[in-house]
């Protein structure tokens, strides 16, 4: 297979940026190379150097002016929920009952979740999202059609069939045994197969008996690399429900635990109403919390508090929550996670921004050794980001002069515009 040496300005990172001024924990290149060979990295750097390492025979393809990096990562979205995506709803509960759980029932059919399985991966490619984290719906036909398409277009995925047993429409729920054994079977078949990760994903503690949070329990003890992904204190009339059905419980995160679902292998979707205990706690298990910045907005389901996350010491990773979401584009999403952050009095540095869109969700997923980066052996999935990708970034981009407000132009301004080429496994799509 003949080697790609692909030709740009290149950044990646090698571990979180401390301030603005922490240039140490990146690698930018104005000229820059990424030697692919077999679908991996062999090296990035300066172009004049990675060019020397390359066979005579690597092909070259040249982006410049445009910014090459690892390819965007969203580790919290819900895969049956693209026409649930701008349903107008007042809350969290509201928005289940009226859009989203009627939607998900259409995924029992096989041919339906086929369709959308297609649909889904397109949009997310579009937007530079190669890696995803998504939840399927409670039908394992859906996690089929998932993991299926994932492993045809040989993209590194995760995903889960959703386990929910109660508080739901009759068409849309399992029992506690179904659930574990739909999701083992999930598991036999897809872990493992291409670039496919199964997650074990018990919707949330509302949706999910005292018995079927043991059944999960149970699947994680037998399968403890796996990650596990659940909702947690999105809503406040959503923890108000929750502590009725479990009242034996200290508060939503202790639920978790005391079924074994709390670790560093876990994905706690939203996280915004947290105590203190809860805090230490997530931390303690090393646990991610992961911030859906469109969603809490057009939910009005809070402000995420990532200073306060960050001083108790919790992981975190950031994500779009289609559905819920409104947006796919990683780009808009931190444009709206800096909005919140500036209510809450802390500015974050957009180097800070997109170490999370890339690495840092690489490192919330245990992933990093394959995505995430730009680093030798790692798997080629790249995009090449555009600054002038509209009249009104042209126009902005006559004043810019460094890095930093490029990024924070392409934040602020950019969306699926700005992806200009997407690379999986090495591969243009």
């Amino acid at each position: 297979m003949t080697a790609i040496l692909l030709r740009g300005r290149v950044l990646s990172f090698r571990s979180r940026p401390r301030d603005r001024e922490d240039h140490a924990s990146y690698l930018y290149e104005t000229d820059g190379g990424i030697l692919i060979e077999a679908g991996r990295i062999v090296a990035a750097g300066a172009f004049t150097d990675i060019a020397a390492r390359a066979p005579l025979d690597a092909r070259i393809v040249d982006h410049r002016p445009l910014l090459l990096m690892a390819g965007f990562i969203d580790p919290h979205i819900h895969f049956p929920q693209m026409q649930v995506t701008a349903s107008y709803a007042a809350n969290l509960l509201e928005w289940l009952n009226t859009y989203t759980f009627v939607e998900e029932q259409k995924f029992a059919e096989e041919a339906h979740a086929q369709r959308f399985a297609g649909l889904f991966f397109d949009e997310l490619l579009r937007h530079g999202t190669t890696t995803a984290a998504a939840y399927c719906s409670v039908h394992k036909a859906s996690a089929d059609a998932y993991f299926a398409e994932a492993a045809r277009r040989n993209l590194l995925m995760v995903g889960g069939k959703v386990m929910m047993d109660r508080n739901a429409p009759e068409p849309l729920t399992d029992t506690a045994q179904a659930g574990h054994d739909d999701t083992l079977a999930v598991i036999e078949t897809w872990h493992g197969k291409a670039r496919n990760h199964v997650a074990i994903t018990p919707r949330f503690a509302i949706t999910s008996s005292p018995a079927q949070l043991e059944a999960a329990g149970a699947l994680v003890q037998k399968f403890p690399d796996l990650l596990i992904q659940t909702h947690l204190s999105e809503n406040n009339d959503e923890i108000a429900y929750t502590m009725e059905l479990y009242p034996e419980a200290k508060d939503y995160t202790d639920i978790y635990a005391r079924y074994g679902l709390l670790s560093r292998k876990t994905l706690l979707g939203h996280a915004i109403h947290l105590s203190d205990r809860e805090m230490d706690a997530i931390a303690e298990a090393g646990a991610v919390a992961v911030h859906c910045p469109t969603s809490n907005l057009f939910l009005g389901s809070g402000l995420f508090d990532l200073k306060r996350i960050r001083e108790h010491g919790i992981r975190t990773a950031i994500a779009t929550d289609i559905g819920g979401g409104s947006s796919y584009s990683l780009l808009r999403t931190l444009d709206e996670a800096y909005k919140i952050q500036q209510l809450r009095a802390n500015r974050v540095p957009p180097i800070e921004s997109f170490w999370q869109a890339t690495r840092g969700n690489a490192e919330a997923l245990g992933l990093v050794h394959k995505i995430g980066t730009l680093e030798p052996g790692t798997d080629a999935d790249i995009i090449a980001l555009d600054a002038n990708a509209t009249p009104a970034m042209r126009l902005r981009m006559e004043t810019i002069g460094s890095l930093e407000e490029e990024l924070f132009l392409l934040q602020t301004l950019g969306d699926d515009r700005a992806v200009r080429h997407v690379y999986v496994a090495g591969s243009p799509v």
